[in-house]
């Protein structure tokens, strides 16, 4: 099997907050990457990343250039496809757009596998257990209030989430 075509496009999707409900600036969108990188077999490996703002064109052009090196490989190399594009990396990272770059094609090249051997992921990874505890992200951002940060919280407690992740610091807060 070799990889033929690695191909990424920007998608903007609404920035609303379904998990806690909090408000959010009306018409605002946040920009996604997504990644399909295709073979000769016709499996196709999909993968999502996002860095936001200004930078998504960057992390794009990013996993292009690296994509771009993968062509010809074997997906189900995996490692050997993941050490040819930390080789060109300038002894750049671990972090920023280089890493999420080749996170999004690693996370592509695990969903050929798991299509190629007809196996669940969890499987291919050895997983064990029928069930992962969650979290709620993405629900409680510096842009909320405090009185909106604690009801959106309480909605998610509410919702059964009993851990949260959120970005501190709320303006205006000591």
């Amino acid at each position: 099997m070799k990889i033929t075509a690695v191909k990424t496009q920007i998608v903007e999707l609404p920035a609303d907050d379904p998990l806690g409900n909090s408000p959010v600036a009306p018409g605002t969108k946040r920009p996604f990457v997504t990644v399909s990188v295709e073979t000769d077999q016709g499996i196709e490996g999909i993968a999502v990343t996002f860095f936001g703002g200004l930078l998504t064109k960057a992390l794009r052009q990013a996993i292009d250039a690296l994509g771009a090196l993968a062509l010809g490989e074997d997906p189900l190399r995996h490692e050997a496809v993941m050490r040819k594009l930390q080789d060109v990396s300038g002894h750049a990272g671990p972090g920023g757009v280089l890493t999420l770059a080749q996170s999004t094609l690693d996370i592509a090249l695990w969903d050929i596998k798991g299509k190629a051997f007809e196996t669940p992921l969890w499987k291919l990874l050895g997983g064990a257990r029928e069930r992962v505890p969650t979290y709620a992200s993405g629900a409680l951002m510096r842009s909320l209030t405090l009185d909106q940060a604690v009801a959106s919280a309480q909605r998610l407690v509410k919702s059964g989430f009993r851990e949260v992740k959120m970005q501190l610091a709320l303006p205006g807060v000591a």
